[in-house]
């Protein structure tokens, strides 16, 4: 009995161990999509200053868009 209570211990200290891993990796990721969620929000407002004010300019006046 006692040999199977350890047993039980051991698995019960690496299942902890692998709940805080993976705890850690999802806190970051969760980082990692608030930043990326705040840069395509800049970007798509960069976008859309950039149409607005081709929308006032005459076609041959416009920059290509690689530019």
């Amino acid at each position: 009995m006692s040999d199977r209570l350890h047993e039980i211990e051991e698995m019960l200290a690496h299942l902890n161990r692998a709940c805080d891993d993976l705890s850690a990796v999802v806190a970051r990721q969760g980082r990692e999509i608030e930043t990326l969620q705040r840069r395509v929000g800049m970007l798509l407002e960069r976008a859309a200053e950039a149409e607005a004010e081709a929308q006032g300019l005459p076609p041959a006046d416009q920059r290509p868009p690689h530019w």
